[in-house]
C-alpha cells in the first residue's frame, strides 16, 4: 500500500526539502505543497524508473554528505587563494580521465555531481559504456594522486551507498 503512494520515498522527501528550501519559509501551505509534489511527481515519473536504485540511508550516506560538505568548504579557500596569490601561467590545469567502477547510472550521476559541486574540479563528460569520466581540474600537480583521490573520497563511499 505504501509503495502505491509513494513509490520514491527518497525522492519524495527530497522533493519536500528543495521546495522549502526554495520556498525560503516554512508555512502550513508551504508544507502541504511540498508534499502534494513529493507525492504526485514520483507518481507521474515511475514509469521511467523501472529498476529502482538501491540506496543505503544511514552512516554511509551522512559521512558521504559531511565528507562532501567539507571538500567544498576547503576547495572554497584552495581556489580562492590560487587566484589571488597565483599567476594564471603558474595553474597546472589538466583534464583527467577517471575510471568508473560504479554500475547505476544513479551513482555516476551522483559522483560527477559530486565533482562538479566542488570547487576547482568540473565532470565533463561520461564514456559511452558508462567506465570513465572526463573531469577538468584547475590545479593538478600529479595526475594519477588525483584520480586515486576521487576515487578514495568520493567513489569508495558511493559504492557502499549503492548497494
Amino acid at each position: 500500500m505504501m509503495k502505491r503512494i509513494l513509490p520514491h520515498p527518497a525522492l519524495s522527501i527530497m522533493l519536500l526539502v528543495v521546495w522549502l528550501l526554495m520556498a525560503n519559509d516554512i508555512t502550513v501551505g508551504g508544507v502541504l505543497l511540498g508534499a502534494l509534489l513529493g507525492i504526485v511527481l514520483p507518481k507521474f515519473t515511475e514509469p521511467f524508473w523501472p529498476d529502482r536504485p538501491r540506496v543505503r540511508f544511514g552512516r554511509a550516506l551522512l559521512g558521504y554528505c559531511l565528507v562532501v560538505l567539507a571538500d567544498i568548504v576547503i576547495a572554497n579557500f584552495q581556489i580562492a587563494w590560487l587566484i589571488l596569490f597565483r599567476r594564471n601561467r603558474d595553474l597546472r590545469s589538466r583534464w583527467l580521465v577517471v575510471p568508473v567502477a560504479l554500475t547505476t547510472p544513479e551513482a555516476i550521476t551522483v559522483l560527477a555531481a559530486t565533482i562538479s559541486l566542488t570547487p576547482g574540479t568540473v565532470s565533463s563528460d561520461v564514456s559511452a559504456d558508462g567506465r570513465s569520466l572526463l573531469v577538468h581540474a584547475l590545479d593538478v600537480g600529479d595526475e594519477t594522486a588525483e584520480i586515486a583521490r576521487l576515487k578514495s573520497r568520493y567513489e569508495a563511499r558511493l559504492q557502499r551507498i549503492f548497494a
